[in-house]
């Protein structure tokens, strides 16, 4: 079996800073809940830290790698919900994150981690550079 990608094993320990690492400066997050994504480490970063916050027991089961691109299936709870997705990376070159798009279900728990997130985003500092 191959090595884990660094991204899984920097949010399996929840290790920020190898997490950040991962990313390419001008990496690019689609989010399940909004329709425009985020782009930049310092602005995904921040993202990031509050989903790590966010998503309780947090468990990848599946790995799949084809080329440069890697899917991880994820297992979570939000709260009193049961909460699984994928988060589909695009890598660089380097191997690095270019994008990353997230993917949950079902959508009461994906409402429980939205509500969660606006309350945790609103309260954060905001972030530099152009509003979201």
């Amino acid at each position: 079996m191959p090595e884990p990608h660094p991204f899984r094993r920097a949010a399996e320990a929840k290790d920020l800073d190898l997490l950040i690492a991962t990313l390419r400066e001008d990496v690019v997050l689609h989010s399940p809940i909004l329709f425009r994504g985020f782009e930049g480490r310092e602005i995904v970063a921040a993202v990031l830290t509050q989903v790590i916050q966010v998503l309780e027991d947090f468990t990848y089961t599946d790995e799949l790698v084809e080329g440069n691109t890697v899917a991880l299936r994820f297992k979570a709870n939000v709260g009193d919900r049961q909460l699984e997705g994928i988060d589909f990376l695009e890598l660089d070159e380097d191997g690095r994150v270019a994008e990353l798009t997230v993917f949950m279900r079902p959508l009461s728990a994906l409402t429980r981690f939205n509500e969660q997130m606006a309350a945790r985003l609103a309260a954060a500092p905001p972030a530099p550079g152009p509003p979201l």
